[in-house]
């Protein structure tokens, strides 16, 4: 830390040289007292350092409660939803994904996570009153190659999976020009991409949806299962970074999991969810906000000329969610409620 670049006074700064500090966050750190005798600095010279040093590390001015009242923070639109494009699936989220935080998706390959995840990197380019945020999608794949034909598929059906809103607005959004794709083979890949390019995205308004399909493969293959404790400190690092691009920007973070199985995945009747777990265990877990499974029954239900078999989405935990769940189906214009089945 270059010490003669903060805005103190010259004897406050020389005191500073002399010690073993070397960042603000240090300084921050200690208590007054410790900084008292490290610096040999008078009580009130302490007080206007650590002033200085605190507006140093703070990435927001503060807010007054008035500029609350007035809805004048961006970054506290925490009633703010995006819809998933499914009045069901809303009405069981109240209202979609929050804006603020990470939404895990986990389940067994072939649920119909990604077919979810596709479907809200399109929703989030409506605009507020149609239930988006008027931006694009940040898409990281880091598995599978990204499903670019049904991507098609599903922004040639938006009229038919969302009749309520205008046709003029559909015909208005250019989706497949606002969902960006990358690519991460490895961890370094990812870090570059959320650490780099994400931000760039994400100021410059062109996005407002960071999609990662999947979180654990990369962990899953980077590490063995002696390397827990390495695999954690960069679980760590991960979603860090998530929840700091999340919060700065007013951005929803959706990462789709795999799960661990533990027995049938399914039965006639319906998903059994207390045979499966997601992966990474509790340290991903922690740093989740709202966790959500997708599950397949063994049933197949019809609609008009097309079948699918039928899913199940349930809310495992989320702050503001009674734990609950939907029967959905996946069709040529994406994921939808279907009746309850008795």
């Amino acid at each position: 830390m270059v010490w003669d670049q903060l805005p103190l006074p010259s004897r406050i700064r020389s005191a500073l040289q002399r010690t073993h500090l070397k960042s603000v966050r240090e300084v921050l750190s200690l208590p007054a007292v410790d900084v008292q005798r490290l610096t040999g600095l008078a009580q009130p010279e302490v007080h206007q350092l650590l002033t200085v040093a605190a507006a140093v590390c703070r990435r927001h001015a503060p807010l007054t409660v008035l500029q609350l009242q007035r809805g004048e923070c961006r970054r506290c639109e925490s009633g703010l939803r995006l819809s998933v494009s499914c009045p069901v699936l809303d009405g069981l989220l109240r209202g979609g994904l929050p804006v603020g935080g990470i939404t895990e998706l986990s389940g067994p390959s072939g649920a119909g996570k990604t077919q979810l995840a596709l479907q809200i990197s399109l929703s989030v380019q409506y605009p507020v009153e149609h239930g988006g945020l008027g931006a694009g999608a940040l898409y990281i794949c880091t598995e599978d190659s990204f499903p670019i034909r049904r991507l098609q598929q599903m922004i040639s059906e938006q009229a038919i999976l969302r009749s309520e809103v205008p046709p003029s607005v559909i015909s208005g959004l250019h989706f497949s020009d606002h969902v960006y794709i990358e690519h991460a083979a490895d961890l370094d890949s990812l870090q570059v991409c959320l650490s780099r390019r994400a931000p760039v995205l994400l100021a410059a308004g062109l996005v407002r949806l960071i999609v990662v399909d999947s979180v654990a493969a990369l962990f899953r293959s980077e590490f063995q299962t002696e390397d827990w404790l390495e695999r954690n400190k960069q679980l760590l690092t991960f979603s860090t970074m998530l929840h700091q691009l999340s919060q700065e920007f007013t951005t929803p973070v959706l990462c789709i999991n795999q799960q661990e199985s533990h027995g049938a995945v399914g039965s006639s009747s319906g998903p059994l969810s207390s045979s499966v777990t997601p992966a990474l265990g509790l340290a991903w877990a922690n740093q989740v906000m709202m966790r959500l499974m997708m599950l397949r029954h063994q049933t197949t239900v019809s609609r008009g000329d097309q079948s699918s078999t039928l899913r199940r989405l349930e809310v495992v935990f989320a702050p503001h969610l009674a734990r609950s769940k939907r029967d959905v189906g996946v069709w040529r214009e994406g994921v939808r409620g279907v009746p309850v089945l008795e």
